[in-house]
């Protein structure tokens, strides 16, 4: 069962780098209902736990292929340039960045926490000047 899961997961991982982003969700669903599937086959029951693996494994693929078709790229915190994290601090002081991305252009998509409790989005480039995407 697990190496069932383990494949499938890969598989769907696979797929999703190659398909749009609303084909990707569509795929993902896909293969979490072929995965269900093949396991009450196997098995003749699934588990609860087995499909919320399987479900979070194909929502985490989704999402790492729609963050690949907008061109950016995780990186640490450690890779953002200095100048962007001073003008974090000088436009939203107390905010905290919670994942970055960088595309070819060396243009940065920030996740940011701000002290309020609210999250944004915000794009900079290399020296720390705010972009509209």
């Amino acid at each position: 069962m697990k190496k069932l899961v383990l494949v499938t997961v890969m598989s769907l991982g696979s797929l999703t780098a190659f398909a749009q982003e609303e084909e990707t969700k569509v795929v993902a669903e896909e293969a979490v209902e072929a995965v269900t599937e093949e396991a009450v086959e196997a098995t003749g029951a699934v588990t609860e736990e087995a499909v919320e693996a399987v479900t979070e494994e194909a929502v985490e693929a989704t999402e790492e292929a729609v963050e690949a078709q907008d061109g950016f790229n995780e990186v640490t915190l450690e890779e953002v340039p200095e100048a962007i994290t001073a003008a974090l601090e000088a436009a939203h002081p107390g905010a905290t960045i919670s994942k970055a991305y960088v595309n070819e252009n060396a243009q940065y998509k920030l996740e940011v926490a701000k002290e309020d409790g609210e999250t944004a989005e915000l794009y900079a480039d290399a020296e720390g000047n705010w972009i509209e995407m």
